[in-house]
């Protein structure tokens, strides 16, 4: 079983207010049918259910996604303090849901994406298990990193400018390698994964080089600072395939603005909905986004399914006038208060409305 995901990533200057915009779709064609969690947890909660030693005892607010019901981690979530963090890739192991629980540990305990990487690093270095080969993104509204891991080892490049399409069939770091284990080179070839000829490339040491094409989906950023939200929602639209395509998400992470994280949380991006979420005062969101305790599917999947085609404009308009609101919005007020406490519940329980 994987939890990998198509992500797209664009940092300043082809966004506007300084503003890094991350989009992920969920991509496994034997979980399409399986719902995914949406969940929120206060401070106190991110890091409930788990026994390790950190070495700070801070634990933040976060939003999180989940591949499938009932499991402890995530595949992509974000955090109150504008950092984001997702799969882009996993191999099939039985034991790959240590990545899961690497991005919830890491959003819980973070608050930028350089001390996100550390602590990726500690827990691979740590926790790493054999056989086990993940990528994660690393996104706050200043840097983005990649960080590819193979057992205990793992490497990490930068971004800090451009758009880019991570690769999404194998470890995404190659031979661009900023940050990594200590010696990294030294172990791989103890392992007899490198014979320290020629440049190191760390995904072709655990045979897990990427094949699939980085090329941007759709209309590429022009470098204007025009490419929003919205742009965002149709790069993923547009590399979605309905055979493969899961649930969708959109960071948009700010320094200046109030951070917005966009779910859809059903199948098929093409014909979901999204629904923003913001780590206001106490937010709360719509209980149809996670499943009963033995219930392997939410309200909100389950309704989803038996949507209507002549639901589609409905939703769309509904959409359309949610990222309308919400920016004006967001535009005129600098800091979060209780009027967004029920955002994304209100936003969900509108869209089921033209399911039933």
């Amino acid at each position: 079983m994987s939890f990998g995901g198509n992500c797209f990533v664009v940092l300043p200057l082809h966004c506007a207010n300084n503003t890094v915009v991350f989009g992920r779709n969920s991509e496994d064609e034997a979980l399409v049918g399986v719902a995914q969690e949406i969940l929120y947890y206060e401070a106190a909660e991110s890091l409930m259910g788990k026994t390790l030693e950190l070495s700070d005892a801070s634990s933040f607010r976060i939003i999180l996604q989940k591949p499938k019901p009932h499991i402890w981690g995530g595949d992509c979530g974000s955090n109150e303090h504008n950092v984001s963090v997702a799969i882009t890739w996993t191999d099939s192991s039985e034991n790959n849901l240590i990545a899961l629980d690497i991005v919830r540990i890491t959003l819980a305990s973070c608050d930028t994406a350089d001390n996100a990487l550390e602590r990726v690093g500690q827990l691979i270095t740590e926790h790493g298990v054999e056989d086990v080969k993940f990528s994660l993104i690393i996104c706050d509204p200043i840097k983005v990193w990649l960080v590819s891991c193979a057992g205990k080892l793992w490497a990490a490049q930068s971004f800090s400018e451009g758009y880019h399409h991570v690769p999404t069939n194998g470890l995404a770091v190659t031979t661009t390698i900023e940050k990594s284990s200590e010696d990294l080179q030294e172990a791989l070839k103890a392992m007899g994964c490198w014979d320290g000829e020629g440049e190191l490339d760390f995904a072709s040491c655990f045979n897990s080089s990427p094949d699939s094409s980085e090329e941007w989906s759709g209309q590429e950023p022009v470098g204007d600072g025009s490419y929003a939200l919205t742009s965002m929602f149709e790069t993923l639209r547009t590399a979605a395939q309905a055979s493969t395509s899961r649930s969708a998400t959109v960071f948009v992470l700010c320094s200046d603005l109030i951070s917005c994280h966009w779910f859809t949380g059903t199948p098929d991006t093409s014909e979901s909905v999204f629904k923003p979420f913001l780590f206001a005062t106490k937010p709360k969101i719509s209980p149809l986004t996670k499943a009963l305790a033995d219930n392997e599917m939410t309200l909100l999947h389950k309704l989803h399914s038996q949507r209507k085609a002549a639901s589609l404009e409905h939703l769309k308009a509904l959409e359309t006038a949610c990222v309308e609101e919400v920016s004006a919005y967001l535009a005129e007020h600098p800091e979060v208060n209780e009027e967004l406490d029920e955002l994304m519940k209100d936003c969900v329980e509108a869209e089921v409305k033209f399911y039933r």
